[in-house]
């Protein structure tokens, strides 16, 4: 008789790992060590965007061990469990969305949303020191200074030096680090030909942190060109030209005789008290211009307010909305994205642009104009050869009471108005027609408008002429803060083309 077939006795249920509960532990301790200020935060955050697969690591020893443990005993080996699967998928997710947040340029998004260096740091603490540079200045020569993360400030020495003080902030994950970084990052200056060059030399600090501020003395007849990228810049009492290429900061300049030259990418600029040419191209925000006594040239695009004053010689002004052109300006120009106004300005004037209203007081000269959707108000102190056109809005001009001028004015859906009883007004068929010769003739006056009329009027019936509003000034480049010594611990939108 055959023996009956022995069944393997039934495996015991499996026991419940506990590989989940020590992945949790060991995460529950880091942040309890963080928020008791044992480690700091932005430690903690920098080893798990670094090391998090060891938590995976850990996982899967402990649930080798569960397996041999449960071999031996006779009990079927634990699962993983549908709360084991949840979280390992949000720990594989989160550790790999911090690995990629460690490794993001987050001084670009910085730049955007224009929050300050030293609160934008996420993964790792910010240590500061400061260093000082001093040595000869060859006699003819200029400077060139190249800064990446910081201020650069220059101003003028009594001697035939150049001194420089550093103030630096570094943030890595801890002070030793930091220690490395500062040694890899020491300002240089060096000397070829006629040009003598610092350098921040903060690019060596790789993916971490490094901004060096600089304050700068040099003699006052040197020449200056200065590239800087994430810092405001402020260059004060030159005999020589400077030339700045800027992005993402402001940049201050005054009580320069020399040429000055700006570059700018998302930054703002104060010129003033210039005895030469002064030059702006590229994108700005806010650009203040005041007390030039050279040309003025204004190219590129420029996303807020554009304020000029008292510029004695040709202004130049192109955007891809306006074009500017006029001979010099005793008052003050305010151009932003829907107004322009000045007074005191000095023709020829030639003005293209649109969706503008336009306010002129005390124009000189001959005045050629151009615009759409906006008004034209122009009150004039001496007549020249005037040619206005515009669409969409009234004009309005006036001229002095015994001007001598030739009319020629069409309004297309609109209607024509004058003080002046010798010129001819028709305003039938929906189109106003005005002509005529005022006094002995001389110069030229014509209008031409699409649906919005056109007023010609005596000065003395606007009376005075509102002044123009007291135009805030930029605020002055501040002084850059002086750091505190020893370690510090723990702590767009798109431009409107004016």
């Amino acid at each position: 008789m055959a023996s009956p077939v022995q069944m393997p006795p039934p495996l015991l249920p499996p026991r419940r790992s506990f590989a989940g509960p020590v992945v949790l532990i060991i995460i529950g301790v880091l942040f309890l060590l963080g928020t008791m200020r044992i480690l700091s935060l932005g430690m903690l955050g920098h080893w798990f965007a670094h090391y998090w697969p060891v938590l995976l690591i850990v996982w899967g020893i402990i649930k080798v061990l569960e397996y041999q443990q449960a071999q031996r005993a006779g009990v079927r080996p634990a699962g993983i469990g549908v709360g084991g699967v949840f979280l390992l998928i949000g720990l594989i997710v989160v550790g790999l969305s911090a690995t990629q947040a460690s490794r993001f340029d987050w001084d670009e998004l910085r730049d955007h949303i224009q929050v300050d260096d030293d609160d934008f740091h996420i993964f790792g603490e910010t240590y500061s020191y400061e260093d000082q540079l001093q040595q000869a200045f060859p006699a003819g020569s200029s400077l060139h200074v190249v800064n990446d993360h910081g201020m650069v400030n220059i101003t003028s020495s009594e001697d035939g030096q150049i001194r420089v003080s550093v103030r630096k902030r570094i943030v890595t994950e801890g002070r030793s680090a930091a220690d490395k970084r500062n040694d890899q990052t020491k300002p240089q200056i060096s000397v070829s030909g006629n040009t003598v060059t610092l350098n921040a030399n903060t690019q060596n600090g790789g993916d971490h942190g490094v901004t060096a501020d600089l304050d700068i003395s040099i003699p006052r007849k040197a020449a200056v060109v200065i590239a800087s990228r994430h810092g405001d810049v402020s260059v004060v009492g030159r005999d020589g030209d400077i030339d700045i290429s800027n992005q993402h900061g402001d940049v201050a300049a005054s009580d320069i005789n020399g040429k000055v030259s700006l570059t700018l990418e998302n930054s703002s600029a104060r010129v003033e008290q210039v005895s030469s040419d002064v030059s702006i191209q590229g994108r700005a925000n806010d650009v203040s211009i005041e007390d030039v006594k050279g040309t003025v040239q204004l190219n590129g695009e420029f996303s807020e307010s554009v304020k000029l004053s008292r510029l004695d010689k040709a202004v130049t002004f192109h955007t891809p909305r306006t074009d500017m052109e006029f001979a010099g300006l005793k008052g003050d120009l305010d151009l932003d994205s829907g107004d322009l106004r000045a007074n005191e300005l000095a023709g020829p004037l030639r003005l293209s642009t649109r969706s503008k209203d336009i306010s002129l007081d005390g124009v000189s000269g001959d005045i050629r104009l151009q615009n759409e959707n906006g008004s034209v108000e122009v009150h004039m102190t001496s007549l020249g050869s005037t040619e206005i056109q515009n669409r969409n809005g009234d004009i309005q001009i006036y001229v002095p009471d015994k001007a001598g001028f030739v009319l020629d004015a069409r309004a297309r859906n609109g209607e024509i108005e004058t003080d002046f009883d010798t010129l001819k007004i028709n305003n039938d068929n929906d189109t106003g027609i005005g002509t005529g010769t005022v006094g002995a003739g001389g110069a030229h006056v014509t209008l031409s408008n699409e649906h919005g009329g056109i007023e010609v009027r005596k000065s003395s019936t606007s009376g005075a002429p509102p002044a123009m509003p007291a135009m805030p000034k930029m605020p002055k480049m501040q002084k850059m803060p002086k750091m505190p010594n020893g370690p510090k611990a723990g702590d767009g939108p798109q431009p409107t083309d004016n």
